[in-house]
């Protein structure tokens, strides 16, 4: 959910923002300029509030925040292989390190901390900062292509595997071992991402016409959507929603796609006789015998709701969000602007653009005031529309990560993992001297740290050769009695398997003469 704006607009123009990022729980967004960073509360569709406002260090190219907290990392063009992380509510400093090479993206959560170089990955656990893990042999990545799964539970981190095809390197940030490789696409990887939960993980190709959706950590596939058909685009941004009921991607095109993840039940009501229920039947069971890639294309899911930009060309990012207990699209875009859109979660559809906000027009309202509710457990869209205003959540006695509450406050119970980040104890995280780190850590120095190990079985299962499952095309003749047996079932006791055949191949026909 993180962009940096570095490829200038059409027309020669200096794209206004460097970079811009959601948080993990998307109740925030971060933008870095020239002269500095800014942090805004996405808590009101009518007001953008500014939270947070630095020019100390500028020229900003990466600023990620910690869900709500007062946690921010933050990297500069003036030193681009040091990582600053800052407890901004307080004005201090909490550490920074150096690297061998420039740092290209960081991701991070409530266990750890990810550093990606564009030859090495580099995992802190966020509670002391300490260099748990460095991940050398991994292909060459300019982009800094990764993503980290939200749920501190499991840390699941994902990277490219290969310099030539899109497989993807599951990785396992608790217990810093490999679970699987997945062959996701024939191209390179453009955009990964985790749902918040980490049981799913989705995927484009640089060609950006079709997006996967993979079960972690098995690596099965499990729904696969067609974003365009003729037009290669480049993918800019892929996010989940809050609930995994819905999958978002933007692009260089001025159209950005809402995907629905539903499967169909098989033991659904009995469609009534009508004869487009016939015909298609008889495509379905006409695509049995087409030939592989032109079946998926047919059984490949198309946008279930869109929002239509009135720019293209501009690099930008795309969320999904609840506010004020209505589900919204955000679009965050280079020239300095957050567009806001209404999604409809029953019938889709296009969304409604119902305001746009400058990022660089809004003063602070309230220096560190901020409206970031949200239920402790991610519910349904129409579940959180006809939510009541006075919901309570599952609370137990902790510290609160505002950085101005006392100890012992009610917080919900999902903010925090084993032993939480406390941002309102000076001890948590004292300023310190910082760490360069230019060689290759040694494994044995995880031995020495403590941190929770999470039960998974048959882990050992899956390993670097672990590939997706392939069906080999039917023969013909294969399947003429379970056609006779489909004929009858729909009425057409008259119609026979060579018809079905015939009509699988002039679809094929068809689909070569079109495209």
């Amino acid at each position: 959910m993180a962009a940096e704006a570095a490829d200038a607009p059409p027309g020669g123009l200096e794209p206004t923002l460097s970079c811009f990022s959601f948080n993990q729980d998307c109740t925030s967004l971060a933008i870095g300029t020239k002269a500095g960073y800014k942090l805004f509360s996405l808590s009101s569709v009518e007001q953008l509030d500014q939270v947070h406002g630095s020019n100390e260090i500028p020229d900003v190219y990466i600023v990620e925040r910690l869900f709500s907290s007062s946690l921010v990392v933050v990297v500069s063009h003036t030193k681009p292989r040091q990582m600053n992380v800052y407890h901004f509510k307080k004005g201090t400093e909490i550490c920074n390190y150096s690297y061998s090479s420039n740092i290209l993206s960081i991701r991070l959560n409530r266990q750890r901390l990810l550093v990606c170089l564009e030859g090495s990955i580099y995992i802190h656990n966020i509670k002391d900062m300490k260099l748990l893990k460095t991940i050398l042999d991994i292909p060459a990545n300019p982009t800094g292509l990764c993503a980290l799964s939200i749920n501190h539970s499991n840390s699941y981190l994902a990277y490219p595997g290969s310099l030539t095809t899109g497989e993807i390197v599951l990785y396992d940030g608790n217990s810093l071992k490999t679970v699987c490789t997945i062959a996701a696409h024939e191209g390179m990887l453009a955009a990964i991402a985790f749902n918040s939960s980490g049981s799913k993980l989705a995927s484009a190709s640089e060609k950006g016409t079709v997006i996967r959706v993979f079960s972690v950590p098995d690596g099965q596939k499990l729904y696969e959507f067609r974003r365009g058909m003729k037009r290669y685009v480049t993918i800019s941004s892929l996010v989940f929603s809050m609930d995994s009921q819905f999958l978002c991607a933007s692009s260089n095109t001025e159209t950005v796609h809402i995907f629905k993840l539903e499967h169909l039940s098989d033991s659904r009501p009995e469609e009534p006789v009508t004869w487009s229920g016939y015909v298609g039947k008889v495509f379905m069971a006409a695509s049995n015998y087409l030939p592989a890639q032109v079946s998926d294309m047919m059984n490949q899911d198309r946008a279930f709701a869109t929002g239509r930009l009135h720019f293209s060309g501009q690099r930008n990012i795309c969320t999904l969000s609840t506010i004020q207990k209505l589900p919204r699209l955000l679009v965050a875009s280079s020239d300095g602007h957050l567009y806001i859109y209404n999604l409809d979660p029953q019938d889709g559809g296009e969304c409604v653009l119902i305001k746009t906000h400058s990022l660089l027009g809004s003063e602070t309202t309230e220096e560190n005031k901020e409206n970031d509710l949200r239920p402790s457990i991610p519910q349904s869209y129409a579940a959180t529309v006809a939510r009541p205003s006075t919901s309570s959540a599952s609370t137990v006695p902790g510290y609160s990560e505002d950085g101005g509450a006392l100890r012992g406050e009610v917080i919900p119970e999902h903010e925090f993992a084993t032993g939480p980040v406390c941002l309102d104890d000076e001890n948590e995280f004292p300023p310190f001297a910082g760490h360069r780190i230019s060689d290759p850590i040694p494994d044995e120095v995880s031995q020495d740290l403590h941190f929770h190990k999470i039960p998974r079985k048959d882990v050992g299962k899956f390993t670097h050769e672990s590939k997706l499952k392939t069906f080999p095309l039917q023969t013909p003749g294969q399947n003429f009695k379970d056609d006779l047996i489909f004929c009858k079932r729909v009425g057409f006791s008259w119609l026979p398997s060579l018809s079905v055949r015939l009509l699988a191949f002039l679809l094929a026909l068809l689909y070569l003469l079109v495209f």
